[in-house]
């Protein structure tokens, strides 16, 4: 503890020096960067050591020491929660940050945590960028001219003391922030805000404007669309009927910033994908063939798969059929179901109540021609949390269709907006519900398919995550997967309904996030010689 103390207080003696400080200024400034910042300071305290007659340690670096600490640096996670409880409030929020060019080996982190936090503020002013640094009164200025705000409208927060006299000399609100609960408090009392214990807000999630959008050619006539986002190891995300790529709307951002690329598509039938009107084109066998392509064509040699609905079965035939391309897989609500070679899949459809929509589905044009009817009605009816649910799955023939026990005009869902609804209704107008229904049109094909697996484990990492509250898949289907999954994992989402992605976000990416960073990161490399 005292060599600790000494070195600490010799640091800050050091560091505070006259012509020290200079050095640190014009890195904040963006004059330097920050190996350049590290020589000078490594010359500077050297040369205050042989003054002060303290002899350094041989192995004495300053790089080592703030790289340190700065790769220690956290998200306050409390005061982020608060700044987009304000900014969902209608406040303008915003980051002033004493920042720099960083040229070191561990420049990555830097970039992880300024790119986690740049999306949930509407300004970042970063003081190596415009070349002036807090306690500058300038920066406060610019502050007040990049907000279009007068003093007396905004509130500013530091843990710097000095940092907050200048932006108060100017008619600001100031709050130290030294201690997060406090400053809290203070900031309540300001905004008249509650910003303590509250829930936690919804994840951002991501504008299809702002997204990069590819296409992939399968074969002649048929492509696939997806959207794309982060580096790292490649996470493919297949969603479910009736949907888009834009049901992983509040995923794509947080699977991205813990470290993925990734690939959000549109299924085959769906969006801006082809929608080719052949029912065999949308077996699971052509499905996962098209997978393998998809990889092929970007350069992917392997994925993690994350599926839902009917993008959870495809996940589960991709393990079963092309491990070797699969990192890892999991699957939200759809259970993996060994086929029964004494029992088709149609036979077992017919024997629960609960798939009798799927039997109504099986006529093509009987089913599009009342889902397309009227799109808006369609996804609100579709799009609803598990206390709204109006949807009923059993008698569907006998009722004479899938919507008519549903209002004319269902009100909006808690979970959806009425641009989210919006975009579903301007993706099918596209192509319609006969690509997306085909998929309920193999499940002959399916089952055979699917025998030719009998035998087969799934024994690369595996996840299966089920909603409490699905009324067609529900959680006990899941009951038996570790006979052939023995080493899955499994998460359980509470109060949930089928629609996991919209409905528990937060939850829900907690869970993927926690099981890719333990179990789907690129393993060594093992020589075979």
């Amino acid at each position: 503890m005292f060599q600790c103390s000494r070195r600490s207080g010799f640091l800050n003696k050091a560091f505070n020096k006259e012509g020290l400080g200079g050095s640190t200024v014009r890195l904040m400034k963006g004059e330097i960067t920050y190996c350049q910042w590290v020589s000078l300071m490594e010359g500077d305290y050297r040369k205050y050591s042989e003054e002060s007659g303290i002899c350094l340690p041989k192995n004495f670096s300053v790089s080592q020491i703030f790289g340190k600490a700065l790769s220690a640096k956290e998200i306050n996670r409390p005061m982020l929660q608060a700044a987009l409880t304000l900014r969902k409030k209608g406040f303008t929020t915003g980051i002033l940050t004493n920042n720099y060019l960083d040229d070191s080996t561990r420049r990555g982190r830097l970039a992880q945590l300024i790119g986690e936090l740049r999306p949930h503020f509407d300004f970042l002013i970063e003081s190596c960028r415009i070349g002036m640094a807090k306690p500058d009164p300038q920066i406060y200025r610019f502050m007040l001219d990049t907000l279009k705000a007068s003093p007396n409208e905004v509130v500013f927060l530091d843990d710097v003391g000095a940092n907050l006299k200048p932006a108060r000399d100017l008619g600001v609100v100031t709050i130290l922030a030294r201690n997060t609960n406090t400053a809290l408090q203070e900031l309540e009392k300001v905004t008249g805000m509650q910003l303590l214990e509250t829930a936690a807000p919804l994840p951002n999630p991501c504008k299809p404007s702002d997204m990069s959008h590819g296409y992939v050619p399968i074969k002649p006539g048929v492509h696939l669309h997806f959207v794309e986002l982060g580096s790292g190891p490649a996470v493919c995300l297949c969603h479910g009927f009736p949907e888009s790529w834009f049901s992983w709307r509040y995923q794509i951002p947080a699977l991205a910033q813990a470290g993925f690329r990734v690939l959000a598509i549109d299924m085959k039938g769906y969006g801006e994908s082809s929608a080719p009107p052949e029912i065999e084109e949308y077996s699971m066998e052509v499905l996962c063939k098209d997978m393998v392509t998809f990889l092929d064509k970007l350069g992917i040699s392997q994925a993690v798969f994350i599926g839902h609905d009917w993008g959870g079965m495809l996940v589960w035939n991709m393990a079963l059929f092309y491990p070797e391309r699969v990192r890892a897989v999991a699957s939200l609500n759809t259970p993996f179901i060994l086929a029964n070679p004494k029992v088709s899949t149609m036979e077992a459809i017919k024997a629960n109540p609960i798939f009798d929509y799927q039997l109504y589905f099986q006529e093509p044009g009987v089913a599009e021609a009342e889902l397309e009817q009227n799109l808006n009605r369609t996804f609100k009816a579709f799009f609803r949390a598990s206390d709204e649910v109006f949807l009923n799955t059993r008698n569907v023939r006998e009722a004479g269709g899938l919507l008519v026990r549903t209002p004319e005009n269902p009100s909006l869902s808690k979970i959806m907006t009425e641009e989210d609804i919006q975009f579903y209704v301007e993706q099918f107008k596209k192509s319609g519900f006969r690509g997306p229904l085909n998929w309920y049109r193999n499940i002959d094909r399916n089952w055979k398919w699917s025998c030719k697996s009998l035998g087969r484990k799934i024994l690369i990492p595996a996840l299966m995550v089920v909603a409490e509250k699905d009324k067609v898949l529900l959680p006990e289907m899941t009951k038996h997967m570790e006979n052939w999954i023995p080493n899955l994992k499994r998460g359980y989402i509470k109060d949930c309904g089928h629609w996991t992605q919209i409905e528990k976000p937060n939850e829900l990416n907690q869970i993927l996030t926690e099981w890719l960073k333990t179990d789907a990161r690129d393993p060594p490399l093992v020589s075979m010689l």
